[in-house]
């Protein structure tokens, strides 16, 4: 399985919930704060939109801009927000801006999610794709987006009541959220030596490791809570989640799913 399957089958998991929502559902408030589930399913939509501008752009020989975008108010290209304006307050504004479409957002999610997924699919896997604060090779933009839809599955199925297991494809998230510590660790203006994360996978047997063995800094437990923290859905202190050594703790509190 490489991470374009594993992206497809977590949208595949999330479109099973939503095909058989009622009015009533998609107008509930979800766990994403301020937004509906129609809501944040009109976000995943705009942000697959945006996954298919910047790789037609990176398609074009000689392109440093995205083409025309796709019908509908968002600004597609992500990169290119204005100035000043953070990825939460962008995507919030793109959800005002749009909520009121008369599209249904299923089906403009699901037209967008095939679209860039074949567009991932197909890229250069050695060209970066603009994408946010820094451009990203297509494996790690699909986990990106595979990180985005588990996390927003969270949101949707804790409002609707609906079991929602962890599977192997948080390790694709686990991944992501170490990778990025030390760009989390820049942003908060700290330095950070090595550190390790070792995970016990959703099967309750598996460990997965992430980092140098014998790093000084460790943090252990369940790869599910770990993922909860990074995606901002669960706090450290309620994780159950351990740490040793020097960075463990100040990282705990600062891992995120970062999309660079």
């Amino acid at each position: 399985m490489t991470i374009f399957d594993d992206l497809e089958a977590e949208q595949r998991r999330l479109d099973g919930i939503l095909a058989h929502l009622d009015d009533r559902q998609w107008a509930a408030p979800s766990q994403a704060d301020g937004w509906s589930i129609a809501d944040v399913v009109l976000h995943l939509a705009q942000s697959e939109e945006a996954v298919v501008v910047s790789a037609t752009a990176a398609g074009r020989p000689g392109a440093d801009r995205p083409g025309p975008e796709p019908a509908g108010a968002y600004v597609a290209d992500i990169a290119s927000r204005p100035p000043g304006l953070n990825v939460d307050d962008f995507a919030a504004e793109a959800v005002r801006a749009e909520r009121a479409t008369t599209e249904p957002v299923l089906t403009r999610w699901r037209r967008a999610r095939s679209a860039a997924l074949a567009a991932l699919r197909g890229a250069d896997p050695r060209q970066p794709l603009r994408w946010v604060e820094a451009p990203l090779k297509p494996a790690t933009l699909a986990t990106t987006r595979l990180a985005e839809h588990w996390a927003h599955g969270l949101d949707i199925t804790a409002t609707l009541g609906v079991d929602f297991p962890d599977t192997e494809r948080l390790r694709h998230v686990a991944w992501l959220a170490h990778r990025t510590l030390p760009y989390a660790f820049v942003l908060a203006g700290q330095q950070a030596g090595d550190l390790s994360c070792v995970l016990t996978a959703p099967n309750g047997s598996d460990l997965w490791s992430f980092g140098p063995p014998g790093a000084p800094s460790v943090i252990t437990g369940p790869a599910g809570a770990f993922c909860r923290v990074a995606a901002q859905r669960l706090a450290p202190e309620q994780s159950g989640l351990q740490t040793a050594g020097p960075d463990a703790d100040t990282a705990l509190h600062l891992v995120r799913t970062y999309a660079a």
